[in-house]
């Protein structure tokens, strides 16, 4: 390695180590700002946090009268259990059996999931989903009758005023939940009632380590034309966001929506909790609340963040009674489902796949991913290769073509310095030679740049699927033991750094395919030997990001590389005919 080189990668390291301690820094500060978070983020009838005595942790005061004893009532089909509540009249947690807890990578020493071993939605959640909130008149006690049916669970309770309220939840296929809620004037006179809060769920992290839930989770809303996302960074109460140096005020709610909301989601990186009304709900509200810490933790301070649908203050006439029904789907955002769901509703269920910007490249991504692993049984860490092969075979007669025009461009240099001298004090005539010696010799300056700009969005559709792709997680390759994660085989002792290996084997046959590749004529030698070491700063971006995502860019290089010295070996056969140099008439 020349000198350049040895301090491009010196610099590529020294900044990675850097990246990876303020990631580092964010994390505890992001983790800090949610032991801060207190009672006054959450309005009437949410749980309080104070300090218990002797400041071991908090201490949690539910927003039901306790004192009443509560009634569960659970139900299990085969892939989900759900548990109802008294406390609420609410679908209090949903376990999906088909889904691990937690995903451990090889170097962690200790397991941090919970007993049942399975993932959870509205964990340990203040209140059930369905709960209504609002004022003592239309709350009371927040304690129900609860009640199984021949298919399901009845939630009901009268309150003083004479206002009756009835829930019926029955089970469905495809991880649907069917509810309905009657409000009821049992009285002669007319009632008010106020504005209510229908609770859609609480995202919460999927284990004590999640760390993506800063970056996935959050509360999401379809207004029939777009998906609107708030995450867990539009309610950070921190003060500053980048580096410790652009200053943030804190945002301690979301509100939006004009009688348009076709549905609304709790979510985490890979399951969701997502309401679909009848009819749109009149608006949106999202709020960050307190959860109790898990028991084999209870030093953590965890913070969730809680959806639910508005629906305005109404006069209720004598004897009358007003129903509403909503679905709410509660299990993995897994594509196939969602699109399912969508089809049945109309109502682009899919959209809460968070796929982007290139989210068609991302579905289409996803529906050869795993029409391969369907048809071949392959693991999903074998079929991104085979997927990756697959696409760069596609691809191949661009590349082909680029490489092509890109060794005549070289081989015509000579040619291009001779008229730069010739032309040094007519730049527009020497343009108009340059380009008409190159359309002689079929080069394409623009070949260079298409075939990269052509499979940037498939580059970018790789990236929004692996982040939300459901099937890779927990999907093994080799040494990797998930595929949604860094593939982490140690951590560096001293350093508290993680060895991964696949992101370096990346950059590795990078460098090497910018070495095989030719240099672009004209370009200054210092910048040529700068341009073969920028690879390595794609450690910066997936050093610890998805192993698949590394997955697939090794071999998808590893491919280029092939293709590089298979155009070689036939130009050898077939060297370019260049128009010979013209004389200078003296």
């Amino acid at each position: 390695m020349d000198r350049t080189g040895i301090i491009v990668v010196s610099l590529c390291a020294v900044l990675l180590v850097f990246w990876f301690y303020e990631q580092r820094k964010e994390e505890e500060r992001w983790q800090q700002q949610q032991a801060q978070i207190t009672a006054t983020n959450i309005v009437e009838m949410a749980p309080t946090a104070t300090a218990s005595p002797g400041g071991v942790g908090p201490t949690f005061t539910s927003p039901f009268d306790t004192n009443i004893p509560e009634t569960t009532i659970v139900l299990t089909n085969a892939h989900a259990r759900y548990t109802f509540t008294s406390r609420g009249g609410g679908l209090e947690l949903v376990e999906l059996l088909d889904y691990p807890e937690t995903i451990s990578a090889r170097w962690k020493t200790q397991n941090t999931s919970s007993s049942n071993g399975v993932a959870t939605l509205n964990t340990r959640a203040p209140v059930p989903v369905l709960a209504i909130l609002g004022n003592t008149n239309l709350v009371g006690d927040g304690n129900f009758d609860l009640a199984r049916t021949d298919d399901g669970v009845r939630a009901e309770k009268l309150l003083p005023d004479g206002l009756r309220l009835v829930k019926e939840f029955h089970l469905s296929s495809n991880y649907l939940v069917d509810a309905s809620v009657q409000l009821e004037n049992t009285t002669d006179k007319p009632l008010m009632l106020p504005e209510q809060e229908w609770v859609v769920g609480t995202a919460t992290p999927m284990d004590v380590d999640d760390s993506s839930f800063s970056y996935y989770g959050g509360a999401m809303w379809f207004d029939g034309k777009s998906v609107v996302n708030r995450g867990v960074s539009y309610f950070n109460t921190n003060t500053t966001t980048l580096f410790g140096i652009i200053p943030r005020t804190p945002t301690p709610e979301y509100r939006a929506g004009d009688g348009n909301v076709v549905w609304a989601a709790a979510h985490n990186q890979f399951f969701a909790l997502l309401a679909m009304p009848e009819k749109p709900a009149q608006q949106v509200f999202a709020r960050p609340v307190v959860l109790p810490p898990p028991a084999e933790n209870p030093l953590a301070r965890l913070v969730g963040i809680e959806t639910a649908l508005i629906y305005p203050a109404q006069t209720l006439t004598a004897n009358q009674a007003v129903e509403r029904k909503i679905v709410f789907f509660a299990g993995p955002k897994e594509y196939r489902v969602l699109a399912r769901v969508g089809e049945e509703f109309q109502n682009r269920a899919d959209l809460a796949m968070q796929f982007g910007f290139f989210g068609f490249f991302a579905k289409a991504l996803l529906v050869a991913m795993n029409w391969l692993h369907d048809v071949t049984t392959l693991g999903y860490g074998w079929v991104i290769v085979v997927l990756t092969v697959l696409l760069r075979a596609v691809f191949w007669p661009l590349t082909a073509a680029s490489t092509r025009s890109m060794k005549r461009m070289q081989a015509l240099a000579p040619e291009v310095k001779a008229l730069k001298e010739k032309y040094k004090d007519d730049p527009q005539k020497f343009t108009q030679k340059q380009m008409e010696l190159w359309k002689k010799n079929k080069v394409n300056p623009m070949s260079g740049c298409l075939p990269m700009v052509i499979q940037m969005p498939v580059f970018f559709g790789f990236y929004a699927m692996l982040r939300s792709a459901i099937e890779l997680r927990g999907a093994h390759f080799l040494w990797v033991a998930d595929l949604t994660k860094p593939d982490t085989l140690f951590m560096i002792p001293g350093l508290d750094f993680p060895f991964n290996l696949l992101p370096l084997l990346m950059v590795a046959v990078m460098v090497w395919q910018a070495h095989l590749q030719p240099p672009s004529p004209g370009m200054d030698p210092a910048q040529q030997k700068m341009m073969r070491y920028l690879p390595l700063m794609m450690l910066l971006f997936l050093y610890n990001y998805s192993s698949g995502m590394a997955l697939y860019m090794t071999v998808s290089t590893l491919m280029s590389v092939v293709q590089n010295k298979l155009t070689r070996t036939m130009q050898k056969t077939a060297a370019p005919v260049l128009t010979p140099p013209q004389k200078t008439k003296k």
